[in-house]
C-alpha cells in the first residue's frame, strides 16, 4: 500500500507555493496528496479538492462559497479535512502531514494535525508562527513541528523557494521513520508509565523514574505546567500507558482556581475512566499561581514562593483547599481501578519543606480529612512522615507502583 504525505494548503491563496511545495516533496522521494481546504472560488491541482472536504463535512461547496460567516464555514472544512485525513490513516496511508500558510492556513491546517494521534509526523510551515500567542494555539497539546518562514508565502522568489525545499526534505525524513502505535510504544513486556511532575517535585520524579526503570519499567515525564499534562490526560485515554505516577496534578486545582497551571476539566480522569492503576501525590496541589495581571487585594496579602522570574507561586487559601481537595475526591473517587493516594505529612514539594514559610500542616490536614471523607473505597489513602522530595517519600512512591502497576515481562 502505497503511503502518502498529505499536504494541507488553500489553493485559492497559496497556489503556485502548494504546487511548488508538492513537487519538492515528490523530488525526494515522498508522495504527496494535496488537501486544498480553499473557501473562495475555482481551484485546480488538488488531489483531494475544496469541494471533497466540504462534502465530507456534509455541505455543497458553493454554500462554503457564498456564505458570509467566516467563523463557521472555517469550522466546517476543518471538520471535513478533519474526517478525510483520519480515513487516511485508518486506512493505513498516512505517513505525514505537512501544512503551508498565513495566519488563517495555519490555524486550519494545525487544527487537522491535532486531531491525529501523538507520534504521526506534522509539520506547519507558517508565515506568522512568531505573532504573540499563535504558536501557542497551533501546537496546543500536539507534537506539531513549525517552519516560521519569517517572510510571507507570496511569490516563488529564491528564499521562498529554499524554505520550501528545507520544508519537503523535513517531511519526507520524517515520514521515513515509522510511526508510533500504542504497540510500538511498548518495547518487549515493558509496563508504559505515565508520570506527571514539575520543578518543586524534580528530585522525586528523578529518583523514582530511575527505580522503576531499574525494576523492568519504561516512564516517560510530562511536565506539568498546563499543557504538557492535557497532552498526557490525551495519551492515556489513547491507550498507551499501564500505570500512572501524578506527583504534580496541581492542574487539576489550577483549572478550579483560574491559575496559570491550569489543565483543562479532564485532568485527572483518564486513568480513572479506563480503570488504569494510579499512584497520586498532592505535589504542588497546595500552591496557586494567577496571573499578577489578576490579583486581587487579599493575593498580596498571601504567602509567596518566586519560582524564577516568571513565576511566583501563592499559598491557597482554607477556602482554595476545601475546593480543590473536594475535587480530587471526586475525580479520583470515580476511578474503575485502584489509586493509592501518598500524603507527605512534612510538605508537599521543595517549596513547603516543614522550616519553610509555606509550609502548613494544619492547612495540608484539612485537605486529607475531605479525601478521606469523600473519595470512597478505590482511594487507598496512605501517610508518610516525610516530604515529597525526602528518600522517605521517594520509597514509598517505588513501592506503591511496584505492589499496583503490571509487572514487567
Amino acid at each position: 500500500m502505497e503511503r502518502v504525505i498529505l499536504l494541507l494548503s488553500t489553493l485559492d491563496t497559496k497556489g503556485p507555493e502548494t504546487l511548488f511545495l508538492r513537487e519538492s516533496i515528490r523530488q525526494r522521494g515522498g508522495v504527496p496528496l494535496i488537501l486544498d481546504m480553499s473557501m473562495s472560488g475555482e481551484t485546480a491541482g488538488a488531489d483531494i479538492s475544496s469541494a471533497d472536504v466540504a462534502r465530507a463535512a456534509g455541505v455543497n461547496i458553493e454554500e462554503i462559497r457564498q456564505s458570509r460567516e467566516r467563523k463557521r464555514i472555517t469550522r466546517t472544512m476543518i471538520h471535513g479535512a478533519i474526517k478525510l485525513t483520519r480515513d487516511l490513516l485508518d486506512s493505513g496511508r498516512l505517513a505525514g502531514v505537512i501544512g503551508l500558510g498565513g495566519s488563517t492556513g495555519s490555524l486550519m491546517a494545525t487544527d487537522v494535525m491535532r486531531a491525529l494521534p501523538f507520534g504521526t509526523p506534522k509539520l506547519m510551515v507558517s508565515s506568522t508562527a512568531a505573532l504573540p500567542g499563535l504558536a501557542t494555539r497551533y501546537i496546543g497539546t500536539g507534537d506539531v513541528a513549525i517552519l516560521h518562514t519569517v517572510i510571507e508565502i507570496a511569490g516563488l522568489v529564491g528564499p521562498l523557494r529554499n524554505l520550501l525545499e528545507r520544508a519537503a526534505a523535513a517531511i519526507v525524513g520524517m515520514a521515513q521513520v515509522a510511526p508510533l502505535t500504542v504497540e510500538s510504544a511498548r518495547e518487549g513486556n515493558k509496563p508504559l508509565v505515565a508520570m506527571s511532575m514539575f520543578g518543586p517535585t524534580e528530585r522525586c520524579a528523578h529518583h523514582v523514574q530511575q527505580r522503576l526503570e531499574q525494576r523492568g519499567f519504561q516512564v516517560i515525564g510530562f511536565s506539568a505546567a498546563g499543557v504538557c499534562d492535557r497532552a498526557m490526560e490525551e495519551m492515556i485515554g489513547m491507550g498507551f500507558f499501564d500505570g500512572v505516577v501524578e506527583l504534580a496534578p496541581g492542574g487539576a486545582g489550577e483549572e478550579l482556581l483560574g491559575g496559570m497551571r491550569a489543565a483543562g476539566p479532564d485532568r485527572l480522569t483518564a486513568a480513572g475512566k479506563l480503570g488504569i492503576p494510579q499512584v497520586v501525590a498532592p505535589g504542588g496541589v497546595n500552591l496557586t499561581s494567577p496571573r499578577k495581571s489578576h490579583y486581587k487585594p487579599e493575593h498580596y496579602e498571601r504567602r509567596k514562593f518566586d519560582l524564577d522570574e516568571l513565576r511566583t507561586f501563592l499559598r491557597v487559601s482554607d477556602e482554595e483547599m476545601v475546593k480543590v481537595a473536594a475535587l480530587f475526591a471526586e475525580k479520583l473517587g470515580r476511578s474503575s481501578g485502584p489509586v493509592v493516594f501518598l500524603f507527605p505529612k512534612r510538605g508537599w514539594s521543595a517549596v513547603d519543606p516543614p522550616e519553610g514559610h509555606m509550609y502548613d500542616e494544619a492547612q495540608d490536614r484539612l485537605f486529607l480529612n475531605i479525601l478521606r471523607e469523600k473519595a470512597g473505597p478505590n482511594v487507598t489513602v496512605c501517610e508518610v512522615d516525610a516530604n515529597l522530595e525526602d528518600e522517605t517519600f521517594i520509597r514509598a512512591v517505588e513501592d506503591s507502583c511496584v505492589e499496583i502497576f503490571p509487572h514487567p515481562g
